[in-house]
């Protein structure tokens, strides 16, 4: 094989052993966080988004895998930047709802996605709690720990569980609150996690019909989506939808996809 060259198994393989060995030393790293061990916690666009020292060691971990299992690839992350290369390029987000891990939730993962002129290829999410295993290749279906994912198909729109997410911004926040409540009447309930790629894998395995949020960047997205696309959802990513805003993720099962979007129209998603 050249340099460029890759086979979408092979990088769906990569993810999941990178990710898991992430996904166990962030595991360590929580069980020393509730004996009364400090981590070091700093801020970045606002004080309510935050970083931790997991997070770091987490992506560096990741990158020295990749370096060593594919030296050619280039690797995107959430912590240390990067960029797309002309090839692969690993998409990473090292701990996907920081906030939880620091509160002691056990909702967050570990996400690596493989893409390939920007569209994942290969992707696989870890939760360090429970060890679940999230993964997709495209084209061969969505998995969790070996079963093959299948979205839900609720009879109606008022029967439809909805997931979503807020932004850091206190102002964004605010407007997408207004957008929720006037949803909340019009679905079955909605649901907030903390982790987008867990909502993603989510509406894969049907415990969410769909999930919609603004402002995310392509490593809380890469894996996840991929995962929700294979496993039946339709996915709209940031940049392909520009009326319901061109910032928004949003994954649906079919059989109320196209409802659910003129609500959320009509719900004024398009200014949040």
């Amino acid at each position: 094989m050249g340099a460029f060259e890759f086979e979408p198994e092979d990088l769906g393989n990569t993810a999941v052993g990178v990710a898991r060995e992430a996904a166990d030393l962030v595991r360590r790293a929580r069980e020393a966080m509730l004996t009364g061990e400090t981590v070091q916690v700093d801020t970045k666009s606002t004080d309510t988004d935050v970083v931790t020292a997991v997070d770091r060691a987490s992506e560096r971990l990741i990158r020295e895998r990749l370096a060593e299992l594919r030296p050619a690839d280039a690797v995107l992350g959430e912590e240390e930047g990067g960029g797309a290369g002309d090839g692969v390029t690993w998409v990473v987000d090292p701990i996907d709802g920081t906030v939880n891990f620091l509160y002691g939730l056990p909702g967050f993962a570990v996400s690596v996605a493989a893409q390939v002129g920007g569209v994942s290829v290969a992707g696989a999410v870890v939760e360090p709690v429970s060890g679940r295993c999230w993964t997709a290749v495209r084209g061969h279906g969505a998995w969790l720990d070996g079963r093959r994912l299948h979205v839900s198909s609720p009879a109606r729109l008022d029967l439809t569980l909805v997931g979503t997410g807020f932004a850091y911004d206190v102002a964004r926040r605010a407007r997408q609150a207004e957008v929720v409540s006037r949803l909340v009447p019009r679905v079955r309930d909605i649901r907030r996690a903390g982790a987008a790629s867990l909502d993603l894998c989510a509406v894969a395995a049907g415990w969410l019909d769909a999930y919609v949020e603004h402002g995310l960047s392509p490593w809380d997205w890469a894996a996840g989506a991929l995962v929700a696309r294979e496993a039946g959802a339709l996915v709209t990513l940031p940049g392909e939808d520009e009326e319901l805003g061109k910032e928004v993720t949003y994954a649906a099962s079919p059989a109320i996809a196209a409802e659910l979007r003129a609500v959320l129209l009509e719900c004024g998603i398009a200014d949040a």
